[in-house]
């Protein structure tokens, strides 16, 4: 399988579950992978063939703007519904890196990978 990819994907949004979280857009940066047989676009050549990465972007970067979730594992979850289910893809690997929710880390998050590859 082939995999189309988008990497270092920055969203603000309202995520945490403490009052200045409630309050204060942070930033979070998705890396995804997405599963999808890319060789009839490459025969003919026609985006109606593949997964078009910047309709996926405008749809994620959409919902997570709106979105107001107190923990990062509903919101990744959510992302890989929406990527699975909207646009038929069979398997979806997330990187969601909530910069400094840590203090001392540069990176923390979560990675899941959902849906048969």
């Amino acid at each position: 399988m082939d995999i189309i990819f988008l990497g270092g994907l920055e969203i603000e949004t309202i995520i945490g579950i403490y009052d200045w979280e409630r309050e204060t857009k942070q930033t979070v940066a998705l890396d995804i992978e997405m599963a999808f047989d890319i060789q009839k676009a490459a025969e003919t050549d026609d985006i109606q063939y593949t997964l078009d990465y910047k309709t996926v972007s405008k749809r994620i970067i959409s919902y997570v703007e709106e979105s107001n979730f107190f923990l990062v594992e509903k919101l990744i979850s959510e992302i890989a519904n929406i990527i699975i289910n909207e646009f038929n893809v069979p398997w979806v690997k997330i990187t969601l890196n909530k910069k400094g929710a840590i203090r001392g880390a540069s990176d923390v998050g979560i990675i899941i990978e959902r849906g048969e590859k």
